[in-house]
């Protein structure tokens, strides 16, 4: 291979191409350290870094470095280079040189002329030489075609080879196919939250018609069966609902609403027991509990005897039916353990006939009603302290608190009267009570045993009659209540007035006045005869 450039001082044409590149002066330089790293490069083109050390292209045959500014003997010359200054230097060439310069420009040009499509071939051939090499791995980008063949490269033109799958070529099939598993997950988890939105909305809209336009659920017709219901006090419509619907009686809380809106008489509805059927329209509900002649109303402080005639007259039985079944029936009742603790008692369910409204409609029967009144009884008792409060008063049992409550029931004239009753009953009972000895001496005892309500009694014949419930014979409580309390005379009782009262006298039948001495009852007494006798005279 022909070795060009070995002359520090050889020409070069004007005709050269390659002629004024950047860096030549058109003066010869000192000859420049050869470039360790070029030279594996240049070699292969037999070019020699070390032979030519003047021109513009030492080390750099194609002038891709870039130039410094030439300068030529401090004054600064052509970008290009002076011409005159290498025409004189042409001169002075050998002809000799002056040939081989030529002959070194022409093999230069041929190889400095060579196509850009032949480069890459030039490049693979490096390759060759240097198997280590990797190049950077172009950026990975998604394809519509997952399975599109892999490219070919071509090291010479007639004999293609297939690229070698590198590692990161093959761990980035392996991510693409990860990610198409997370695309297809993402996407359902997409699906089933929009069907949960769409089917969440859907339900709420359902339920916005339901509660405001639709009609309520509501069953048909009057129902079958029977069912007690206790309607508790102080409740309102929709509280009411809520009961019947939980007794099975009506299917929902808004059929009982809308039927009580259509019927004025639907606001007017008591606390009490009811006896409904199972399964009923709102509206037949709602009629059931407004129609008067389905209810008893039982006031507080009546004695049993008379609760029984009034069962007998609202369910259209013969005179003393209910009373039979009451005496025979008493233990089947529901009556607590408490109830009847003395033989002497005339009648177990006095006191347990609690005053309130209930269900008696024709065809039900007695002792429906009588259970009726035991449960409400059982309800109202059970929320205070019976017990507690009894041996709190010096009581021995929950009966005796009970039988003081009858006691002021029956003789207060208004509920103002009865803490002030219930302490006259207290100061009697104490065993220091020298003014009536430790007993009572209430008319309305001597009535219920006679079943009467008269004021002026005979005070020998009272005193005279020999009977467990007569407290002007007997001393202390009588065995059991005398009747029915209402709620009022029960708190009075667990409860009474701080006071020395011993006597009380009703001078008018409408006001009670009390007082601590034999001798100012004597004066009441005295005032209630010239009452009673204005009233005769009219």
């Amino acid at each position: 291979m022909t070795e060009y450039g070995r002359n520090p001082g050889s020409q070069w044409h004007p005709e050269d191409p390659l002629y004024g590149a950047q860096g030549y002066d058109g003066q010869q330089h000192p000859q420049q350290p050869q470039q360790p790293h070029y030279g594996e490069q240049h070699q292969q083109y037999g070019w020699d870094p070390s032979q030519n050390t003047g021109g513009p292209y030492a080390g750099d045959p194609y002038g891709q470095q870039q130039p410094a500014a030439p300068y030529a003997g401090g004054q600064q010359q052509d970008y290009y280079g002076s011409q005159d200054a290498y025409a004189q230097q042409q001169q002075q060439q050998h002809p000799q040189q002056q040939h081989e310069s030529q002959q070194h420009m022409q093999q230069y040009q041929q190889q400095a002329h060579i196509p850009q499509q032949e480069e890459p071939q030039h490049q693979t051939q490096s390759f060759e030489q240097h198997p280590d090499w990797r190049s950077e791995p172009e950026e990975e980008k998604l394809s519509l075609f997952e399975d599109a063949p892999a490219p070919v490269r071509t090291d010479d033109a007639d004999e293609p080879r297939e690229e070698r799958p590198r590692g990161r070529d093959r761990r980035g099939k392996g991510k693409k196919s990860k990610n198409k598993r997370r695309s297809g997950t993402a996407c359902l988890l997409v699906a089933v939250v929009l069907l949960g939105v769409v089917g969440g909305g859907g339900y709420l809209a359902y339920d916005y018609w339901q509660t405001h336009f639709a009609a309520a659920p509501d069953y048909e017709g009057e129902g079958s069966g029977q069912v007690q219901v206790e309607i508790p006090k102080g409740a309102g419509i929709a509280q009411m609902g809520e009961v019947l619907q939980k007794a099975g009686v009506v299917k929902s809380v808004g059929a009982f609403t809308a039927a009580v809106d259509k019927n004025p008489k639907g606001k007017a509805i008591q606390p009490g027991t009811y006896s409904l059927h199972k399964e009923m329209s709102g509206e037949a509900a709602v009629a059931m509990m407004t129609n008067t002649s389905n209810f008893l109303v039982i006031p507080e402080g009546r004695r049993a005897v008379a609760v029984y005639g009034m069962i007998d007259d609202k369910l259209g039985l013969p005179k003393g039916t209910t009373k039979g079944v009451a005496a025979n029936q008493a233990k089947n009742l529901g009556l607590p353990d408490w109830a009847n603790t003395d033989s002497k008692i005339k009648d177990p369910l006095e006191g347990f006939l609690y005053p309130s409204q209930y269900s008696a409609a024709k065809g039900t029967k007695p002792e429906d009603v009588l259970k009726q009144m035991v449960a409400r009884a059982n309800e109202n008792y059970a929320k205070v302290d019976l017990a507690g409060k009894a041996k709190e008063l010096g009581l021995k049992s929950p009966l005796e608190l009970i039988t003081v409550a009858s006691l002021v029931n029956a003789e207060g004239m208004t509920h103002d009267d009865f803490r002030k009753m219930a302490r006259v009953i207290y100061n009697r009972l104490k065993p220091t009570n020298t003014v009536t000895n430790g007993k009572l001496e209430f008319d309305s005892t001597y009535n219920y045993i006679k079943n009467q309500s008269k004021l002026d009694l005979d005070p020998k014949q009272l005193r005279s009659y020999d009977d467990p419930y007569n407290t002007y014979h007997v001393k202390g409580l009588p065995p059991g209540p005398i009747g029915n309390p209402g709620e009022e005379a029960l708190k009075a009782a667990m409860d009474p007035e701080q006071g020395d009262w011993y006597f009380f006298v009703s001078v008018d039948g409408k006001t009670t006045k009390f007082a601590n001495t034999l001798a100012e009852h004597d004066k009441l007494v005295q005032e209630f005869n010239e009452f009673q006798k204005k009233k005769q005279q009219g």
